[in-house]
């Protein structure tokens, strides 16, 4: 009589052997398990070390190291959903960012942009200082200043925006956004005001300093009124190539 059982060992060892022969690459295997991962959300982390490139001042956590900059006479400091007001100084207020180099932020190759506002009065109302190449290099940006309309550059070689080849004259009007651009590179500083060019110079081999101790204040960063109310709002700084 002939056995027909089967020979365990002889199945094992086939069965083994198939399965071994089923059984995916192991980089196709790490490839399958890469993409579920991703696709719940759990994808590894992978820290590259790189810089970052772009800083939102008026939003978490960068909102919160702004300061009054304790100009004498000055008006409230209130900060409010993405951004600040300051009210009218006598004549001046403003608020500065201290932790600029501290929080990386970069001296030359950057760019600003922001919203300002006109609440009421009749000069300046969204005045920003800032860094060119150094903290000892700083100038401001006047947007509407001796009356009003002057917007420029303060101050190159010892003169004002209202003295210098930077200067020129524009009307605003009270309640309207008005939105900045500045781009300061090694051989280039520029502003542009709604999109419109409005300011291109070459700072390098220049004398920039500011006008007067109470914009001082303001140095490495930080924005200032006349004599009016003004809101900012949307301050982003962009590290340029």
């Amino acid at each position: 009589m002939t056995n027909t059982r089967c020979q365990p060992a002889r199945v094992t060892g086939i069965l083994s052997a198939t399965t071994r022969s089923q059984r995916p690459p192991t980089w196709l295997s790490l490839s399958v398990l890469s993409l579920f991962l991703a696709l719940i959300g759990c994808e590894p982390k992978h820290d590259s070390g790189a810089s970052p490139t772009r800083w939102s001042l008026f939003e978490a956590p960068l909102i919160d190291h702004w300061r009054d900059a304790g100009i004498e006479g000055c008006g409230e400091v209130k900060r409010e959903a993405g951004g600040f007001t300051l009210e009218e100084g006598a004549p001046m207020t403003g608020n500065v960012f201290p932790t600029w180099e501290q929080d990386g932020l970069p001296l030359t190759n950057y760019r600003i942009t922001y919203d300002a506002l006109r609440v009421s009065g009749s000069d300046f109302f969204g005045s920003v200082t800032f860094p060119v190449g150094s903290r000892e290099r700083c100038v401001t940006f006047v947007l509407g200043g001796w009356g009003g309309s002057q917007v420029g550059i303060s101050s190159i070689d010892g003169a004002d925006a209202s003295m210098n080849a930077t200067g020129s004259s524009v009307t605003f009007e009270n309640g309207r956004w008005y939105r900045i651009r500045i781009e300061v590179q090694e051989e280039s500083l520029r502003v542009w005001l709604d999109d419109r060019p409005l300011i291109s110079f070459n700072p390098k081999g220049r004398q920039l300093h500011l006008r007067g101790a109470d914009i001082a204040k303001c140095v490495p960063f930080g924005f200032a009124t006349f004599g009016t109310e003004g809101r900012i709002r949307n301050c982003l700084i962009e590290r340029l190539p």
